[in-house]
C-alpha cells in the first residue's frame, strides 16, 4: 500500500516507539512573542462540563492515560476524544470547520496548519494561557497569524542526518557540519562498502519540495518577502540550494530512482545505503528490521544537518492544539490544553507514545535526556524554521518536488528550475489577504 502523507506524518510516534528499549541497550511572518492580549485570559479553576477533542489516531492513541491526572483533578469535567483515521481526518476537520460542526479542540499538524487558523475558525490562545518562550521557537510561530496566536505546541519534531557509524569509523570520517563536506562524507562511505552513500528521498514531491526549502534556508535565502505577499524562488540562493540537492545525485552517492518510502530502512541498514536525512521515527525501527536487538545502538549515530553559509537550520514539524470558534465550552477547552502544554504532560505523552516534546524543559527529563541518538534532534528543533504560512505552499512544494527531480536528472539546470518555479508560483500567489 502506498504511503499518503498523512501516513508519513503519522509514522513520527507510531515508529519511533522502540526508542526506548534502544536506550536501555545502552545507547511565519509575525515574532515568536505576539501579543494575545486581545483573548480573555483564563482562570485556574476547576474545568466543567463536556469537552469534545478530535486528533488523528497515532499520538493522540494515549491521550487517555495521559489525561488521566487532568480528570482526576477536574472531576466535573468529561473529555471526549474522537481518534479519526489519519488518511481522512484534514478533509474531515475542513468540512466540520465549514459546517460549524467541528468538536471544541482539534489537533493541527503544526507544518500545515495556517490553512486552518488564517480565518476566523479558531479562537486565538488567551493571553497568559502558556509562556510561548518555553517552545521550540519555530513550533511557536507556525502559530502565529499577524502577530496573534491560533495554537499550542504539542509534540515537536525535525530531520537530521541518521548515518552509518561503523562505516563511517571504518572509513576515518566524522558527520560533515558543512555542504563542502557533505559528499565527500558520503563518497567516503562508499569506500568502506556501502553501495550508496546517501538514502536521498526520491518521491519528488511536496516532501523534497520541504527538504529544498531547508537547503535554501541554510544558504540565507527566504521563500517569500518579508510581507508574505510575494514568493522569491529565483534567486542566487534558491539556485544554489537546488544544485547542491542535484550535486548529491550527480556525484554519484544517491541515486535518482531508489530507494522507495518503504525501503529506506531495509537499504540502510544493509548496507545498500550508509545515511539518510530523515525524522527520529527511524531510530525505532531499525533494530526491527536488522532482527538484532542493539544493532542500532552499536551502528548509528545522529548529527544536525550540514550548515551552508547560514547555518544549519531545519524546518519543525508535530502537532498543536486549537480551540474552534464555534465551540461551546472553550474556557474548559483551554484549560485541557495548559496541561497538555505542561512540561511533565509532555513527558507523559512522550513515556506512553514517544511523541518528542514541543517544550523544551521536557527534553530534560531522563527518559529523553539518556537517549544519544536523540540529542541531534534537539539541537537541530532549537533553531527549525517554519513553512511559510501560505495556502498555496503546499502547492508550490510540490511543484519544487519536481523541478529537483528534473535537475537532479540532468534535464534541467537550476538556473531553469529556479525560473520555472517562480513563474509557477508567481501563478498561484501567496492566498495572502
Amino acid at each position: 500500500m502506498p504511503i499518503t502523507p498523512l501516513q508519513r506524518r503519522i509514522s513520527v510516534a507510531a515508529s519511533i516507539a522502540l526508542v526506548s528499549a534502544l536506550a536501555l541497550t545502552g545507547c511565519g511572518r509575525a515574532d515568536s512573542t505576539a501579543s494575545t492580549a486581545s483573548a480573555a485570559s483564563v482562570d485556574n479553576t476547576p474545568a466543567t462540563g463536556t469537552v469534545t477533542l478530535w486528533a488523528p489516531d497515532g499520538d493522540a492513541a494515549a491521550l487517555d492515560s495521559v489525561l488521566a491526572p487532568f480528570k482526576a483533578a477536574n472531576p466535573n469535567v468529561d473529555v471526549e476524544v474522537t481518534l479519526i483515521p489519519s488518511d481522512d481526518y484534514t478533509t474531515k476537520l475542513q468540512s466540520a470547520v465549514a459546517a460549524g460542526t467541528g468538536p471544541d479542540i482539534a489537533q493541527l499538524y503544526t507544518e500545515s496548519q495556517s490553512q486552518f487558523i488564517s480565518g476566523s475558525s479558531f479562537l486565538p490562545v488567551p493571553s497568559g494561557l502558556v509562556d510561548s518562550s518555553s517552545f521550540f521557537p519555530g513550533s511557536w510561530q507556525s502559530g502565529v497569524i499577524n502577530g496573534t496566536a491560533y495554537s499550542v505546541p504539542w509534540y515537536a519534531y525535525t530531520y537530521d542526518l541518521v548515518y552509518r557509524k561503523d562505516l563511517a569509523a571504518q572509513a576515518g570520517v566524522s558527520a560533515p557540519t558543512t555542504w563542502d563536506q557533505t559528499v565527500p562524507f558520503f563518497q567516503a562511505l562508499q569506500t568502506a562498502g556501502a553501495a550508496k552513500g546517501l538514502g536521498a528521498d526520491v518521491g519528488w514531491d511536496i516532501y523534497n519540495g520541504q527538504d529544498l526549502a531547508q537547503l535554501l534556508w541554510q544558504d540565507g535565502g527566504s521563500l517569500m518577502s518579508s510581507d508574505g505577499t510575494k514568493w522569491t524562488l529565483n534567486t542566487p540562493e534558491m539556485i544554489k540550494a537546488i544544485a547542491f540537492n542535484a550535486s548529491f545525485f550527480t556525484s554519484g552517492a544517491a541515486d535518482t530512482a531508489g530507494p522507495g518510502f518503504l525501503d529506506a530502512q531495509p537499504y540502510f541498514v544493509s548496507g545498500k545505503t550508509a545515511s539518510m536525512i530523515t525524522g527520529p521515527w527511524v531510530i525505532g525501527q531499525f533494530d526491527g528490521v536488522q532482527g538484532t536487538p542493539g544493532w542500532t545502538a552499536a551502528n548509528v549515530a545522529t548529527a544536525p544537518v550540514p550548515a551552508g553559509s547560514a547555518g544549519s537550520i531545519g524546518a519543525v514539524a508535530g502537532g498543536s492544539w486549537g480551540v474552534l470558534s464555534t465551540s461551546k465550552n472553550a474556557d474548559s477547552s483551554w484549560k485541557v490544553i495548559r496541561y497538555l502544554s505542561q512540561p511533565d504532560t509532555q513527558v507523559a505523552q512522550f513515556k506512553a507514545y514517544s511523541s518528542l516534546p514541543a517544550v523544551q524543559a521536557a527534553w530534560a527529563d531522563p527518559s529523553i535526556a539518556d537517549q544519544p541518538l536523540l540529542s541531534a534532534f534537539l539541537t537541530q528543533l532549537k533553531t527549525a524554521k517554519t513553512y511559510p504560512q501560505s495556502s498555496t505552499w503546499a502547492q508550490v512544494a510540490t511543484q519544487l518536488g519536481a523541478e529537483m527531480e528534473a535537475v537532479a536528472k540532468g534535464t534541467e539546470t537550476a538556473e531553469q528550475a529556479a525560473s520555472n518555479i517562480q513563474s509557477y508560483a508567481d501563478g498561484l500567489g501567496t492566498g495572502t489577504k
